[in-house]
């Protein structure tokens, strides 16, 4: 079975314009380019900042495409950031947890690296113990991406684009990838990823951002409300591979299925949990293949900020930071202490090529991959 053709949508919540202290930008929708530092190797990148005419700003580097800020309103209209990361690349390069990247070619993890198409078995990199994670040594959130502009009617974008040649960590085939971002005067921030292959090779795109929808990493995301619309998941072993099993959320501390604290059941002697040291599994979606579906949602009350989450994935990876140690100063000199941030990256399974019950990742050369998933932001009365 190969991958079905999926798209992936970012979305900022049109129910934003003209909220008191966010003022119209006369209309005017703007692309920012500045250099954002070089890499090891000594090529430049840039930070592209795209604002609307709410004043609404989504930042994107071409390093990785890093989502690296996220500013929008609370329900006073004041806007701020509410995704971690760093000032500048050399963070991102130096030590960064796939702060905001695009993963690829495989997102999540492959059990020691090794997985077979059509008899033939193809060894990855082991970056994460004994298991392959994000990519790779040098996944997709760690080259420099050709970036081109986008000036459309209603619209504001930029094209990211890619060529990860055969036997790049591994895998085979060369894959040709495509990434725009586009943001519009509904506050719309639309991410699309396309894929083609010229080998059969196996593929599964994520984007990894970190959100606290309080402060931006400064305090912990505990206190956070979420409700994920799964009545399953797929429980793993002690290194945080699937079992291969797919089995009930309810009567345990994964049931989200109606808003819960993030920390309510977080410390429980649950064997899963503790293999996590907290969240960090993946949810089965309610509701079909293709279909554009609710996700989650998670809510904030001091800030009034609502995250939506929709999809047209068949998972959803929910990742509580646990291994946030205090260790990183990121933006504004935040320190990330431990669970200061929370990921919810759409997704086809972890090690999915190794579990024949999985849902197939696989794209042959007469296909086209995309992905679909919608962050929606919004707010609460006062």
């Amino acid at each position: 079975m190969t991958m079905r053709i999926l798209s992936i949508v970012l979305i900022v919540s049109a129910s934003f314009m003209l909220l008191p202290g966010c003022k119209s930008n006369d209309g005017k929708m703007e692309i920012k380019k500045n250099s954002f530092g070089k890499t090891k190797e000594g090529t430049e990148v840039f930070l592209y900042t795209l604002k609307n005419h709410n004043n609404v700003s989504v930042s994107i580097t071409n390093y990785g495409g890093i989502v690296t800020s996220v500013k929008v309103p609370d329900k006073n209209g004041n806007l701020s950031d509410i995704v971690l990361g760093y000032d500048n690349v050399d963070g991102y390069i130096k030590n960064s947890p796939y702060f905001g990247a695009l993963i690829g070619r495989y997102g999540n993890r492959i059990a020691k690296g090794k997985f077979s198409l059509d008899g033939v078995k193809y060894k990855l990199a082991t970056n994460n113990g004994a298991n392959h994670l994000h990519g790779g040594e040098k996944g997709f959130d760690k080259v420099v991406w050709t970036a081109n502009e986008l000036r459309g009617k209603d619209t504001i974008g930029l094209e990211l684009t890619y060529i990860s040649k055969d036997g790049e960590e591994g895998y085979p085939g060369n894959l040709n990838v495509k990434v725009n971002y586009t943001l519009n005067n509904r506050n719309e921030l639309r991410i699309d990823y396309t894929a083609t292959t010229d080998k059969k090779t196996i593929v599964n795109l994520t984007n990894h951002t970190y959100f606290n929808l309080k402060d931006a990493g400064a305090s912990t995301i505990l206190d956070h409300q979420l409700k994920i619309n799964a009545d399953k998941f797929t429980p793993m072993d002690s290194i945080l591979i699937p079992i291969g099993k797919i089995v009930p959320i309810e009567n345990s501390p994964f049931d989200f299925r109606n808003f819960t604290k993030i920390g309510k059941r977080i410390s429980s002697k649950d064997e899963q949990i503790r293999f996590g040291l907290g969240y960090d599994h993946n949810f089965v979606l309610n509701g079909n293949v293709n279909q554009l579906k609710h996700a989650a949602t998670v809510k904030e009350e001091s800030t009034g900020r609502i995250l939506e989450v929709f999809t047209t994935e068949l998972g959803i990876q929910f990742y509580s930071g646990n291994f946030l140690d205090g260790s990183i100063t990121g933006k504004n000199n935040i320190v990330y202490n431990n669970r200061s941030g929370f990921c919810l990256e759409t997704q086809h399974f972890p090690d999915s090529p190794n579990h024949n019950n999985f849902p197939s990742t696989e794209l042959e050369p007469d296909k086209v991959y995309n992905a679909t998933t919608i962050y929606k932001f919004d707010v609460g009365k006062k």
